[in-house]
């Protein structure tokens, strides 16, 4: 679980050689109407589901919901910000959907170091996104971490 003096910390960078298991860091972010519309433009991603209320109604969500992928982002947000942050380069990302993102919700991605292969440089991350009490995402990344010896 998170402590409070990890949450939202400042962006930089953690190197490989400063990264221990367990260590994870989080981004809280309101996903509204513009974010949604936004994020349709940039992706070309325009389902009537994210920005046609009507026509979600008639879905199985009952109503808008946010792009997946917007959801993901915040993931990405976490790592290239945070942890391990400036320098890492993503090499994989696996996502489980679990539950929608509305319109309104708040959406907290959290990202924890589960492996170090220090040889490699490469790290294994937990990551998921929450809303309130619910796990609306889960996933794990493996990333290429800076290193001090590669300054």
């Amino acid at each position: 679980m998170l402590d409070a003096h990890q949450h939202n910390l400042p962006v930089g960078t953690i190197c490989i050689e400063d990264l221990e298991i367990g260590m994870a860091r989080s981004v809280s972010k309101f996903i509204g109407d513009e974010e949604i519309a936004l994020f349709a433009d940039l992706s070309t991603d325009h389902n009537p589901v994210h920005l046609d209320e009507d026509y979600a109604q008639e879905t199985i969500f009952g109503g808008r919901i946010a792009h997946g992928m917007l959801t993901a982002a915040l993931i990405s947000a976490v790592i290239g910000e945070q942890l391990p942050g400036h320098g890492t380069v993503y090499l994989g990302q696996s996502l489980k959907f679990l539950a929608p993102v509305r319109p309104g919700d708040r959406v907290e991605a959290i990202v924890e170091v589960a492996d170090i292969d220090h040889s490699r440089r490469r790290v294994t991350l937990d990551c998921r996104c929450v809303v309130g009490d619910t796990v609306v995402l889960k996933g794990e990344a493996l990333v290429l971490a800076p290193s001090r010896k590669f300054d």
